[in-house]
């Protein structure tokens, strides 16, 4: 099990190593899901975040697009998988977030991820409230 501590990682990066390393069978949980960054324009990320969260349909049918950061990031790893066949949809189950640090992993061996922030960025909590 490869537990990912999320602080400052850039969202895609991220998305892209959890991924490949659960595609090859690791169990993969990623932890302070809000604390992780995505580069670019502050405000062209929020428009578009919310674009996306105004174009759900009725109750039943989709794309849904949460507001919660733990989905936005395991939302993002999915669409780098192949989550509708099978090897891609075992993969995606062996993929845990959370936002904070659960009592059982407080102790636990971390990756850390980029530490070297950009310029432009904004956390996945500012575009979650």
């Amino acid at each position: 099990m490869k537990i990912i501590d999320g602080t400052n990682a850039v969202l895609g990066r991220l998305a892209s190593y959890s991924a490949k390393q659960a595609l090859l069978g690791e169990e993969i949980v990623i932890l302070n899901c809000e604390k992780v960054i995505i580069t670019g324009n502050r405000q062209d990320i929020r428009e578009t975040f919310e674009a996306k969260r105004r174009r759900i349909g009725s109750g039943q049918k989709g794309p849904k697009h949460s507001r919660l950061a733990h989905l936005i990031v395991k939302r993002a790893i999915r669409g780098m998988l192949s989550h509708r066949s099978g090897r891609g949809k075992e993969a995606f189950r062996r993929i845990r977030c959370y936002e904070g640090v659960p009592e059982e992993l407080k102790d636990a061996k971390k990756i850390v991820g980029n530490k070297e922030k950009k310029a432009k960025f904004i956390h996945v909590e500012e575009i979650t409230k």
